[in-house]
């Protein structure tokens, strides 16, 4: 189907209104002169529509249960990650032009701009799917898309067993560390799965426990029955209205949580929680970006200094609000893993380094390491 048909039928449509229906899109055919049959008018009608309602032609992909992240380089540079490292789809569009109407339309169903004065864009769309669009010429050549698809439920705990994230030694140990209400951070890059290993541990948090998640882009998805979601707002084009992270964590301490939980750490509300962490609140957790366990006290460290908090005060916070770090990483084959589980300790100089209590062996399984003892000692004293 060639692309000047599609933009004459679409002109037609634009000029004289309503919806692509095979018989608007037959007198449109007529009109510019085309016969089709059938079969090729409903060829036209599936196309466009594809245009103007759900992701187009990424729809497929969407409704692939076992896609995670769907990137567009180009019209015809689709590629997706269904857990085991980056592939290239089948799946094209028709040129560029094509590509910036779907990322636009998008934004527009988020209720965010894209165009020229704005040309990028980073909003959750209304079934959850976290878009990020940019477009030239910010981005060289065609408008770039990512689609990080979140799920309609949490895995399981067995689930990610099976997947080979951790084992059933490493997923009871989780569990201890939830029941003993440690508070802990689960730490990684970017696709490592942070938010699936969170939200699967969330749903493990006894059932009368209240959960308060404040999250820029509300992804967290925890089977349980009682949960409060908030999410940041960006500010409108006046600039007014923008609500912020770090106004989320100050409102969820008044909502009377069990467990409050942060959906990714990454600026000035550092401090509010590791505050509440410090006043009573245990059992707090959230994620943040670091590329090793042992990096995340200077990852906090670097946020800390974003709300003014000078190194020795965050470490004094660090030291008596947060207990485990457990970091992902992904394999060689781009597989998901649990990495290793570090405790935190302050030093003779008053700073808080991480020790490590369990690593993944070069093969599968894992090695307890010096911080073992300490981490079985915690367990046991939040144990119920």
């Amino acid at each position: 189907m060639s692309t000047e048909l599609l933009d004459a039928v679409r002109l037609h449509l634009a000029e004289h209104g309503g919806e692509p229906t095979p018989a608007r899109v037959a007198a449109a055919l007529r009109a510019r002169g085309r016969l089709l049959g059938d079969a090729e008018v409903l060829d036209v009608v599936a196309a466009l529509r594809s245009e103007l309602v759900g992701a187009g032609p990424l729809e497929p992909l969407l409704a692939d249960p076992d896609v995670t992240d769907i990137l567009v380089n180009a019209p015809d540079e689709v590629w997706i990650d269904r857990g085991h490292g980056l592939e290239r789809s089948s799946v094209r569009f028709t040129d560029t032009s094509a590509v910036r109407r779907l990322a636009q339309r998008l934004a527009t169903t988020a209720g965010r701009r894209l165009d020229d004065a704005r040309p990028w864009v980073d909003a959750r769309l209304p079934d959850g799917t976290r878009l990020h669009a940019v477009l030239p010429p910010v981005v060289v050549g065609s408008p770039c898309l990512s689609l990080r698809v979140v799920r309609a439920r949490a895995f399981t705990l067995p689930e990610l067993v099976a997947a080979g994230t951790l084992d059933a030694e490493t997923a009871a140990l989780l569990r201890d560390i939830l029941n003993a209400r440690l508070s802990f951070m689960i730490s990684g890059g970017t696709g490592t799965g942070k938010t699936t290993l969170l939200s699967c541990l969330l749903g493990l948090v006894e059932p009368d426990a209240r959960i308060v998640l404040a999250e820029d882009s509300a992804e967290l998805r925890p089977d349980h029955p009682h949960v409060v979601r908030l999410e940041t707002r960006p500010a409108n084009q006046e600039g007014a209205g923008r609500v912020t992270l770090r106004d989320l964590v100050r409102q969820a301490l008044r909502m009377r949580p069990d467990r409050l939980v942060v959906g990714e750490v990454r600026g000035a509300e550092v401090t509010d929680l590791l505050a509440a962490l410090n006043t009573g609140h245990e059992g707090g957790c959230g994620t943040v970006h670091a590329n090793a366990a042992g990096d995340v006290p200077a990852r906090l460290e670097a946020l800390g200094s974003t709300a003014g908090l000078d190194r020795a005060a965050l470490h004094s916070q660090l030291a008596a609000a947060l207990s485990v770090v457990v970091h992902l990483e992904r394999d060689a084959a781009g597989r998901r893993r649990l990495a290793e589980i570090h405790v935190l300790r302050r030093g003779d100089d008053g700073l808080v380094v991480t020790v490590p209590a369990l690593v993944r062996q070069a093969g599968d399984g894992f090695d307890r390491g010096p911080g073992w003892d300490r981490l079985a000692r915690l367990c046991a004293a939040g144990a119920p």
